[in-house]
């Protein structure tokens, strides 16, 4: 058990208990839960499903582990988790290398529609763990999306983001989980594909399809700071909180009367000059910092470079590029800054699909 204290401000301490705790407990169905006509499928049913990238939070105050929110923005990439599902008697049979996380949704989902069956679950994601690429919301999504549709699918779309929000953990120790950080963005783009605004709640502000013919490439600087567990809990809740108080009016303000119509236009360029300026602004620049100001220079050689979208995924290390210049063609303003390309891909515009 650890206590890690959370301090927004002068007057602002609060000690939070991060406990962990087996998959299955803890559960919130967020009243979703009744009766529904169920329909197991009697063939496997596979999904697929894309990463994200997940641009910045908006407010740091308004989210914490157990507590889904703080409003976000991000895009879909054409990097999959998949997964096939079958509906069997019995307990679940789990082939994954974090079963935890997969075993406590599925026990989410079969309390929330009643299911009293089992399911075995074959999955496979990404393999970019805790840098920003969307792991663990990534293959959660592909699994609520499998299981919902093998048993006639009693629940709709958003319902499953919802409930994996507020469910939403990571695997710690010996086969247990704790609550992790959600603002919804990882949910909302995998399932539907494109750029999405999220405001407080998980709730979806806006959602458009940009870039189609672009190319996104990942960079992951070197970093030896984490990105994960105590480390991001005590960024996340301390400095970030506290700069998010004095900058948040000002991103809102930019992403409604900037951002959204740059995203609607197709602007690219534009969109990328909005994130630069988000990059400095409250908890943004606590997460860059968090790995050290030579984040900062690199990004900055690379919009001088004239890329067109430059910015830093989550907690980072990695920075995602949106250009029209091919890999070969980066890799030359690369070079010397000693940094390589770790993924070239596309956004999906299309979200979750059945294969």
């Amino acid at each position: 058990m650890t206590i890690l204290k959370i301090r927004g401000g002068d007057l602002d301490l609060v000690e939070y208990d991060f406990t962990s705790f087996h998959p299955g407990e803890n559960i919130n169905t967020c009243g979703y839960e009744k009766k529904y006509f169920l329909n197991p499928s009697a063939e496997p049913i596979k999904t697929r499903v894309p990463g994200r990238i997940h641009l910045t939070v908006l407010d740091m105050n308004r989210f914490a582990p157990g507590h889904a929110g703080g409003g976000g923005i991000g895009f879909a990439i054409e990097v999959y988790a998949e997964v096939e599902l079958s509906c069997i008697s019995g307990e679940h049979i789990i082939h994954y290398s974090r079963p935890a996380i997969i075993r406590h949704f599925l026990e989410v989902f079969c309390k929330t529609v009643g299911y009293s069956e089992g399911f075995e679950v074959k999955a496979t994601d990404h393999d970019y763990k805790h840098v920003g690429l969307g792991s663990t919301c990534t293959i959660l999504t592909a699994l609520a999306n499998a299981a919902n549709r093998a048993i006639g699918n009693p629940l709709t779309q958003d319902q499953l983001r919802i409930l994996i929000g507020n469910n939403y953990v990571e695997e710690t120790e010996g086969g247990l989980i704790a609550y992790g950080f959600e603002t919804g963005v990882g949910p909302a783009v995998s399932t539907r594909g494109g750029m999405a605004i999220l405001g407080d709640n998980l709730t979806v502000v806006h959602q458009h399809s940009f870039a189609q013919g672009k190319n996104v490439h990942i960079v992951i600087p070197p970093s030896s700071i984490s990105s994960a567990g105590e480390e991001e809990f005590s960024l996340l809740m301390n400095k970030a909180r506290s700069l998010d108080y004095r900058d948040r009016e000002l991103k809102a303000y930019i992403i409604l009367m900037d951002f959204i119509p740059a995203l609607n236009n197709n602007d690219i360029k534009k969109m990328g000059d909005v994130m630069w300026e988000i990059e400095f602004r409250g908890s943004k620049r606590a997460e860059i910092e968090h790995h050290s100001f030579e984040l900062y220079q690199y990004m900055h050689q690379l919009r001088k470079a004239g890329l067109e979208f430059v910015g830093m995924s989550s907690v980072g290390p990695s920075i995602a590029v949106i250009t029209d210049l091919s890999k070969e063609a980066l890799s030359k303003i690369l070079d010397p800054l000693d940094l390589k390309i770790a993924v070239s891909t596309h956004v999906d515009n299309a979200g979750v699909i059945y294969l």
